[in-house]
């Protein structure tokens, strides 16, 4: 028990490990070839959650704001570098996911700060910030997978309207309107439909802390908002960037 909070013991995260076996059963006798991967992703997860619990904890004592916003800046750069890699054969491809990333969680954690909608304490900003920086990184590894996907296989049709006279932006616009689409269609969907289908994590986490529902659902319309706004910045920002890349100063596309 944790300040009247029912929280499983080491015991009980091992006996979970029974999950993680029958899903890896199931791997093995589907011949997924996903079995090793499955239970390297899980021992992983155990190290790393277990490592940052621990930092965590000396962050929230020691290091305040500046603690957290440091924190959050290494989530940017890491973010980043994972959405970076579904833009694999774009130019700058890591540096658009970064700056992309950085943008939309900068300016939605930046707001509610500055607001105070959010308190400015390391416990509340380091958990509001991942979910910022997580949404963003979804955001612009999408982006990036569809603007690739799409420079490639509609090179002939991009080709054909710079022929005619149309500027790189121009001639690359629907695309990087249906890369936005793309991008903004989780968290658009994830948002009609919260409260009827899952409770998300920061409601959950509130209502299994002891709080009342309705006093949860406050801090979790604060989330869903923020989320649109984080997904839809770093998304624009993303394709922006890796537009740019994506032509010469002469508005020729460059080979992938």
């Amino acid at each position: 028990m944790t300040a009247g909070v029912s929280v499983p013991g080491w015991g009980g995260v091992a006996m979970s490990l029974a999950l993680v076996a029958l899903a890896a059963a199931v791997a093995y006798r589907q011949q997924l070839h996903l079995t090793r991967e499955l239970l390297l992703a899980a021992a992983r997860a155990g190290v790393q959650l277990v490592a940052v619990g621990a930092i965590l904890l000396i962050l929230f004592q020691h290091t305040g704001l500046p603690g957290a916003l440091a924190w959050v800046l290494l989530m940017i750069a890491i973010a980043g570098h994972v959405a970076g890699r579904r833009g694999v054969g774009l130019p700058h491809a890591t540096r658009a996911a970064t700056l992309g990333v950085a943008t939309g969680s900068g300016i939605t954690l930046g707001a509610l700060l500055a607001l105070g909608v959010i308190s400015t304490q390391a416990r509340v900003v380091v958990p509001v910030g991942g979910m910022i920086v997580s949404a963003a990184m979804q955001a612009t590894g999408i982006a990036l997978r569809r603007l690739h996907e799409d420079a490639q296989h509609a090179r002939p049709a991009i080709e054909a309207r710079l022929c005619l006279g149309l500027s790189a932006q121009q001639a690359f616009a629907p695309h990087r309107r249906s890369a936005l689409r793309t991008a903004l269609i989780p968290a658009i969907d994830a948002t009609k439909v919260v409260g009827l289908i899952s409770l998300p994590g920061a409601m959950t986490g509130l209502i299994l802390a002891g709080v009342d529902p309705l006093t949860a659902i406050r801090y979790q319309i604060v989330v869903m908002y923020m989320l649109l706004a984080a997904t839809a910045l770093a998304a624009l920002t993303t394709a922006r960037l890796a537009e740019r890349a994506l032509f010469d100063d002469s508005h020729r596309l460059l080979p992938l």
